[in-house]
Order: structure tokens, then sequence, then C-alpha cells
């Protein structure tokens, strides 16, 4: 594994050599094996997976990168798919994106390069191995997977095929976060003490089917047998189906979950944690729904995650003095980031200036401040954007911003919280073994049975 400075200057080099190569005016070789036998114009191929409320969105940033063509879309839902392949064709002005059911036929096909997964947690995992183990790179959304055993079985089987992979956790590849980290890793609040990760609270009714929770017969345009897929058998209930599965724990991970690898993955990045985690949860509380409630995911929650460092995290949602975002607080100064802006206790960290509210009344916001070297002596690696920075990366076969460890990390101070919470009693876990320590009942919820016929990816 490479350590983050080295990772950084081989970034840089590539940078630097690729600003030369432009500036020149030489155009950039790449090698035809990185593509698909068949890709138009040596374009790099792809295949969306899922058609919900990310993979519209990230489908739409690689349709404005030129180099990249869609030419699979897969969706359980008929309607859902016949979007896709509306907006993609209509894209391109053809109809060479073809349309799928089963996302192993998606993956069979050698002329696809790269996948974007935008499928419901409960199926990341196998999707996923099963695009590694198809030779696919990987643009997946986040948190990694709905268990830590499947957040396991990608990373092992992305890096057995040695497969590129980018996490959706698009926040690094913003300059406000990218510069708080920087702020925090090069020292300028002194040594961290304490982070803060705030987190969404509740339930949002992101399809507006959240009065619809009546068990009725699943549509005919949506094969709900598969959709539930290696999950419970449960009624269909439209409010916990599309975009709403998430507030659902036989689907979804709630707000907690949903959130963990933004903001953690944040503060692990600033914290310089990208390879490790705590090695103690303790549960504050939460409030859970009854478990049969149609939505049954914690609308409040608080845990602790105690680092071997001496970093108490403190992970929350609901609770007003924890402040949306993440907040590194050390021995010298506080710096916050979110993104709504960014802030700091100390003066030269901010760059304060003055926004008009709706009534015209002049208000002081802050936004990052542009730090030159000689206040940041170590640079992160500045991301050309998410998704672009995917596709260089399949090129140059060098890390991505978010690779599947990052992810993997980012997400396991969540999933511990969750068990922490449920079981209510603090967890011990050894981040090296990556196992919980004397607790065997809690060490069951670390993954889950899957029904049958699915089997769990291996």
């Amino acid at each position: 594994m490479n350590t983050p400075s080295t990772t950084t200057s081989r970034r840089r080099f590539l940078q630097s050599s690729a600003a030369a190569v432009t500036t020149l005016g030489f155009p950039t070789i790449v090698p035809s094996s990185v593509f698909g036998q068949n890709a138009p114009s040596n374009r790099i191929t792809m295949a969306v997976i899922g058609w919900g409320m990310m993979g519209p969105s990230n489908a739409k940033s690689f349709l404005n990168e030129t180099d990249c063509q869609i030419v699979a879309a897969c969706d359980l839902d008929k309607g859902r798919l016949g979007d896709a392949l509306k907006t993609i064709n209509e894209a391109y002005k053809n109809t060479d994106c073809k349309p799928y059911h089963d996302y192993r036929e998606v993956m069979a096909r050698k002329d696809i390069d790269t996948v974007m997964l935008a499928v419901p947690d409960h199926w990341h995992a196998l999707t996923a191995v099963e695009a590694a183990k198809n030779g696919k790179d990987i643009y997946g959304e986040k948190p990694l997977a709905r268990t830590i055993h499947e957040q396991q079985a990608i990373v092992k089987a992305v890096q057995a095929n040695n497969r590129i992979w980018q996490t959706g956790s698009w926040q690094r590849s913003r300059d406000d976060f990218r510069i708080a980290a920087e702020v925090v890793r090069n020292g300028l609040i002194g040594k961290i003490t304490s982070v803060e990760v705030g987190l969404p609270s509740g339930h949002n009714d992101f399809a507006k089917t959240g009065d619809k929770t009546q068990v009725t017969p699943p549509p005919a345009d949506l094969d709900y047998e598969m959709w539930i897929g290696p999950a419970q058998m449960e009624p269909y209930i439209e409010a916990r189906v599309h975009k709403n599965w998430r507030w659902n724990y036989n689907i979804g991970g709630g707000q907690l979950l949903d959130w963990i690898g933004h903001h953690c993955d944040i503060a692990h990045w600033g914290m310089d944690c990208d390879n490790t985690g705590p090695n103690e949860v303790i549960p504050i509380g939460a409030d859970f729904p009854p478990r049969d409630a149609v939505w049954n995911t914690a609308t409040k929650y608080r845990a602790e995650a105690k680092y071997a460092n001496g970093i108490t995290m403190t992970i929350a949602g609901g609770h007003p003095d924890i402040r949306s975002g993440t907040k590194w607080i050390g021995t010298d100064g506080w710096v916050w980031v979110d993104r709504s802006g960014y802030d700091s206790s100390k003066d030269e960290l901010r760059r304060k200036i003055q926004k008009r509210d709706k009534d015209g009344k002049v208000v002081d916001a802050f936004t990052s401040p542009k730090l030159g070297d000689d206040i940041i002596k170590s640079p992160l690696y500045r991301s050309p954007g998410h998704h672009r920075n995917f596709l260089d990366c399949v090129k140059s076969r060098q890390p991505t911003i978010t690779p599947v460890t990052t992810a993997h990390h980012s997400a396991i101070p969540g999933h511990l919280a969750l068990i922490a919470l449920m079981e209510n009693r603090s967890l011990k876990w050894d981040p090296a073994a990556e196992q919980l320590l004397n607790d065997p009942a809690a060490a069951k919820l670390l993954g889950r049975e899957y029904r049958t016929p699915w089997k769990f990816p291996s």
C-alpha cells in the first residue's frame, strides 16, 4: 500500500508530465489495452447499473467526458431503464446504448471497460465483485456495502483483479474539503484531540412515496423478486423501494450509513487515517422506530469512536451541538467544513466575505482560504473532478482519490456505531485484523445471511 506522501508525489509527477505534454502540443498516448477492443473511437466504454438517485447524475457527468462512452444500461424497473436509454442515446444521438435486466449479462461483455454502480446498499457486494472478476474498473457509490463483511469481499476482489476503483465520495474532489484537510494535516491547528462528524437525522421522503405504506402487489414493470435479491424477502410497500429503500435496515443503513462515507471520509482524510480505524466504539444513544415499521432506521443517534492516536471522534445526527459536516479540534484551534461552507477559529486560516440575505441585509460568511506553499508544506492531490479523476486513473492505472480501501475504512466507524447502538454496548475493534474482540454476538452483525439462491460473493 502506498503512503499518502508517496501517492501524492507520484500523482504530482503525473500531473506535471501531463501538463508538459499539453504545453508542447503533443497528444496524450494511451495504450490500447486500456480500452475495450470494440470501444468507439478508442473511448473508455462504460455500463451504468442502476437508474435511481445517483445513477442519472453520475451518468450525466460521464456523458460530458469525450473519452468515455456509455454503451449499456441495466435496471430492474422497466420504466427507469427506459429513462436511462432515452437519456444516454439522446445525448449521443444514436441507439448504441443497449438495455439489460440482469447485471451479470452486462459484466460478461468483453467490450465494456468500466461500470458505474448506483444500486441499493444490499446489492453493492454482488455487483462489485462480479464486475471486478470480469475485469471491469468500477465507479461505485457509498457506503462501500451494507455490511463490513461485504466490504471486505469487495476490497479483496478489487485488489485480486487489479481493478481501478472510485467511490462516489465526491467531496474529496472539491477545493474547500481538500483545503480543510490540508490545514489539519499540516499541523496548523496543532495536534488533533477530537473530531466531530455531523450527519443528517430523521428520514427524507426522496421519492415522495412516504404516504404509500400499504402492502400491495409489486408493479408489473418492477422485478421485485430480484430487487430484494440477497436481502430477506418482505412484502412490497412502495414507500420503502425506490430512493426510500435507505430507511429500511433490510436494504439500507439509514442516515448514519448513507452519510458516513461522506463526512467521516473527510474526517479520516484530515486525520491521515485512510488505512486504519478506531479501536473502540461507544454508543451514546439512538432513537429507533419499531423494527416492524415501514421506515425503521434510527432518526437520531450519537456514538463515539476512540482511535489509537488518542483522538475521539463523535458521530451524531439530530444533535444541535454537533454541526453538520466535519470539524477537527486541535491543541491550537479548529477547522470546520461542510457543503455549505468552511470556517476556522484562526483568522489566518479563513477568508471572510460578505453576502446579502434575501432581505438585502449584509451577513458575514466564510469560504475556504487561498493558502500558499509558505503555509501548506505538504499539499494534497488536487482532483480535476471526481468523474474525470476516475477516467484519468483508468488510463494511468494509478489509484483514484477515493480508492476501495479508503472507502472501506471511511465506512467502518459508521458500521460499528450502528452495531454498538443496536446492541447498546461498547465494542472493541482490531483495525489491523478487522474483527471485533470478545463479542461473538455483535460479531454476527458484521455480516448477514443471504437469501436463497443468492450466495455471499467470493
